[in-house]
């Protein structure tokens, strides 16, 4: 498998041959990539290919060693911290809250890129909290959070990222831990944040049938470089599957005319 290295589409992320190491270990290695903008992109792989490294280096969590990331064109070191977080948010696997926080609290957090060094809040700030309680379906739980569900728990932290109002939402295994139908319902809000606002969302996903059903565009990693991307349902294949989890996998059509696959064994 040959990796896809065209770009039909106007990238809002774009890393450019880029090494990431982590206590002198090399990652991710000589990594190029393109994020289609207003689009939701899936970046998978096996356990420890270097899909979350990636993600925190766009989130310039990490930085490289080699090459470069830009956001629209611009280098994105060359952006202030407030700057680059009014443009792009970022949710990690599993995020803790306070224990005596509320969802209106941590949503409240999300307006921080925007507040003075002061750290006042512009006339806005309540309506834009409002908003993102509101897009997310928190308004009514606005009062707690340690006794929320964990579906309901991670849109309250996808609401406290979209109060930044950024351009793109980086997300990391954002259904890890979940039932079927809570992974559903934050796979529905970030196909309907992407469909209705243009928000782009890159995501780290482990069900492949995620990033078929729900991604315009999908990353494939395998030993921190980049196999392969473009269109998942043509990407996201039983080859794929064989050649990059060694696993034999069975496709099926769905309903919807998407392809599913289901994984029958592992290849020996």
């Amino acid at each position: 498998m040959t990796q896809n290295n065209a770009a039909p589409f106007k990238a809002v992320l774009e890393a450019t041959h880029i090494d990431i190491a982590i206590k002198k270990k090399t990652i991710i290695h000589d990594l190029s990539l393109a994020i289609p903008e207003g689009k939701i992109t899936a970046i998978i792989g096996p356990n420890g290919c270097g899909k979350s490294t990636t993600l925190k280096a766009i989130a310039r969590i990490l930085p490289c060693a080699k090459g470069s990331i830009s956001f629209l064109g611009k280098d994105i070191h060359s952006l202030s911290h407030r700057e680059f977080a009014r443009c792009l948010a970022i949710l990690t696997q599993s995020p803790v809250a306070p224990t005596d926080l509320t969802v209106q609290d941590l949503v409240e957090m999300g307006r921080f890129p925007h507040r003075s060094f002061l750290g006042r809040g512009d006339k806005d700030d309540a309506q834009h909290v409002a908003w993102a309680l509101e897009q997310t379906n928190m308004t009514s739980m606005s009062h707690r959070l340690h006794t929320l569900s964990g579906g309901e728990r991670q849109r309250a932290w996808i609401a406290m990222a979209l109060a930044q109002r950024p351009q793109v939402l980086l997300l990391d295994e954002p259904t890890t831990y979940l039932d079927i139908c809570h992974q559903l319902e934050v796979m529905q809000l970030l196909d309907k944040l992407n469909k209705e606002l243009g928000l782009t969302v890159v995501m780290v996903i482990h069900d492949l049938n995620h990033a078929i059903q729900y991604a315009d565009y999908v990353a494939v990693i395998k030993a921190g470089r980049l196999v392969v991307s473009g269109e998942p349902k043509e990407i996201v294949t039983s080859k794929l599957l064989a050649d990059v989890f060694r696993v034999q996998a069975d496709e099926f059509a769905c309903s919807n005319g998407l392809p599913a696959l289901v994984p029958i064994t592992v290849c020996r």
